[in-house]
């Protein structure tokens, strides 16, 4: 079909009004493309078709469960658990707070695998604390939502379920052992960073525990630790599928928080249940509404001819992942991650695949999870920034102000993930074959 203009312009245009106008993201992406499909003589059946089709998929099976095992796990008790399992290993260091805030978000991470219930549970308890202890507020609430995006990267994370639905084809267990590494290397980096800033500021040191201490708290926080081993061994050994091992660890997480650490009544799970039906709600109409505006692109050819447009503008592979980074992080500041992911990810693909840079899928997911990871701390869109700041008690601006040393670090981890494959590729390719 030949591209229309007027139809394209139906499309972009209306969806570019209604986020302006702050409508919800899954109502604006289904209404530009009902608006465009009737403009063009598309039957509007074919366009609910299309949202139907969008959530048709065997692989999003796991969302639900992931994003309950999450809830269950941040309700029971298991943060604080983190928390002092990670003092245990390196608070005793100069800012060792702040690295024990990180590494408690790594552990976290690889339980919900969502940057804003990092956020929200980790934060809760650690910003306080931090501020309590004699940290900068600011430095407080960054180090917390910096550290929050390797939940994007370590698994399980749901975008990355989200981005092999979106381009088709994909395994979710190899990239989620593509993100194992990177997740690592982003909490490394960010520590640091923490490190360096704690020397200057002249940070306190942390407290010391006793190898009894120790050991005690290293017992308690290891049911809660399970989970995360649950699904990244599953996955890794091959025993269980992505599906099967957020499935086992639901189970898993319900039986530690009400029969073991049993901090919570039973009466809560209620609560917990309508928690994740709002998140899957809101997920899944995204996605469903990703599919119609997605199928009004590829009508109109809109993702070929962007392709072509980036192709035309230089055959240098530098210059392209470059222009393409810059782009995502850019449209990071304005869209959440999610309708990103299956907007960009069908135009991208074909770019970064080409002769021209050569790509492999995987790598561009993990260097998409991270991209768009940094928009979820930029404003004026960035949902991890509105609950650190919330939590905090600080403007987003003095927030996203202070934050620029980790924008920095976490661009140069990107930077690293794009032009070096074997950080995100040794592991899956070891596991699933090239």
């Amino acid at each position: 079909m030949t591209p229309d203009p007027i139809a394209i312009a139906l499309l972009l245009g209306l969806f570019g009004v209604f986020i302006i106008f702050k409508v919800p993201i899954a109502f604006s992406l289904a209404l530009s493309s009902f608006a465009s499909a009737a403009y063009m003589g598309i039957s509007l059946g074919a366009i609910t078709q299309q949202l139907v089709k969008g959530i048709n998929s065997f692989s999003l099976l796991a969302i639900p469960f992931f994003i309950l095992a999450g809830e269950i796990m941040g309700e029971g008790g298991i943060s604080d658990r983190l928390i002092k399992f990670s003092d245990v290993l390196i608070g005793r260091m100069r800012g060792g707070l702040a690295m024990v805030n990180i590494l408690a978000s790594m552990f976290f991470g690889g339980i919900s695998g969502s940057a804003v219930a990092d956020t929200s549970s980790i934060g809760a308890m650690m910003i306080p604390m931090m501020v309590k202890q004699g940290y900068d507020v600011d430095y407080s609430v960054d180090v917390t939502i910096a550290s929050a995006c390797q939940g994007v990267l370590i698994p399980p994370s749901h975008n990355m379920i989200i981005y092999a639905s979106a381009i088709g084809g994909l395994s979710v267990g190899k990239l989620f052992m593509a993100g194992l590494v990177p997740g690592i290397i982003l909490g490394v980096a960010l520590m640091i960073l923490s490190y360096v800033m704690a020397v200057k500021r002249n940070y306190p040191r942390g407290e010391k525990y006793t190898r009894a201490e120790a050991w005690k708290i290293a017992i308690d926080s290891i049911f809660g630790l399970m989970t995360a081993v649950i699904i990244i061994a599953g996955v890794f050994t091959g025993i269980f599928t992505a599906i099967e091992s957020a499935a086992v660890a639901c189970i898993w997480a319900f039986f530690v928080t009400f029969f073991i650490y049993r901090e919570v009544p039973l009466s809560r799970m209620w609560v917990i249940l309508k928690k994740t039906l709002k998140t899957l709600a809101m997920v899944m109409s995204v996605i469903a509404a990703s599919q119609a505006f997605g199928y009004m692109m590829t009508t109109l050819r809109i993702p070929t001819m962007i392709s072509n447009f980036l192709l035309t503008l230089t055959s240098n592979k530098v210059a392209l992942l470059l222009l393409i980074n810059i782009a995502l992080l850019v449209l990071g500041c304005i869209m959440d991650m999610a309708p990103l992911i299956l907007i960009t990810a069908p135009i991208l693909l074909p770019v970064v695949t080409s002769p021209a840079i050569g790509m492999d899928p995987v790598q561009f997911g993990i260097v998409m999870m991270l991209n768009l990871s940094i928009g979820l701390l930029t404003p004026p869109v960035g949902t991890v920034l509105y609950v650190g700041s919330s939590i905090g008690g600080i403007s987003i601006e003095k927030a996203a102000k202070s934050m620029l040393p980790f924008y920095a670090t976490m661009v140069v981890v990107l930077l690293l993930l794009t032009f070096v494959p074997a950080l995100s590729m040794t592991v899956p390719n070891m596991m699933f074959g090239k």
